[in-house]
């Protein structure tokens, strides 16, 4: 398994950011809604729990939260569908677009508009898909063979050492219980959740390239129904 892109390290370091400026808790909020849809407990629920973990990270108010859980029973709120989109960009790469809207007529056209704004076009379903694996990833605070050991052991995929943390990788149903059994371990887990992760990389070596590339993402990532952006952009080009 090929290591994180440049621009799941920037998209990381750009949530923080955004959590500080609050800017993300419309995202975190559809998150929770999304999840609680199986269930509004989440010591019954792994996606729920783990949503309002990320939430937690981002200081997000404790009312916040149940009331993105509080619209599962929510007659009157406007109902919230999960929508993935496929498309190309700068230099060939492959965009997965993740949403969660409460009018697809809106954010259809946005991603769209955003698309074309950065150098990119919207894709036909399943064109761009099949390029990637959908995987539990988790980031673990840890370095060291012994505990890229520890991680394997607690049964990821695989796992690299980058950036001075471990990146483990799962199949999508092991996610919660490797995660919990990395932190029974002794780890600290950082982040963990599911990701689309490029087969092949497309490497961008280009430095004006990979600028368009990384302003593209970023754009499309600033979309309020968006809520994640992944891509097989091997970004090699110092920006």
């Amino acid at each position: 398994m090929s290591g994180h892109s440049k621009w799941e390290t920037t998209k990381r370091q750009k949530a923080v950011v955004d959590a500080k400026r609050g800017a993300a808790f419309t995202k975190l909020g559809n998150m929770i809604a999304i999840a609680a849809r199986r269930g509004t407990d989440p010591d019954m629920n792994p996606s729920l729990a783990m949503a309002i973990e990320k939430a937690k990270h981002a200081n997000m108010p404790a009312a916040n939260i149940q009331r993105a859980i509080d619209r599962v029973s929510d007659k009157n709120a406007a109902a919230l569908e999960e929508i993935t989109y496929e498309a190309y960009g700068p230099g060939g790469i492959g965009i997965i677009i993740e949403t969660a809207t409460d009018n697809r007529n809106r954010t259809l056209p946005d991603v769209k508009n955003t698309l074309a704004k950065n150098g990119g076009r919207i894709a036909d379903a399943g064109s761009v898909l099949f390029q990637f694996d959908h995987l539990g990833v988790i980031h673990i605070d840890a370095t060291g063979d012994d505990n890229l050991l520890t991680v394997l052991d607690a049964g990821a995929e695989d796992a690299v050492e980058e950036d001075g943390e471990i990146v483990a990788y799962t199949d999508m149903k092991d996610l919660h219980q490797v995660r919990q059994t990395i932190i029974d371990a002794g780890l600290k887990v950082s982040d963990a959740g599911l990701e689309y992760v490029g087969k092949n990389k497309v490497e961008i070596s280009d430095k004006e390239t990979a600028e368009k590339v990384m302003k593209l993402l970023n754009a499309l990532d600033d979309m309020d129904d968006v809520t994640s952006v992944h891509t097989n952009a091997d970004i090699t080009a110092d920006i």
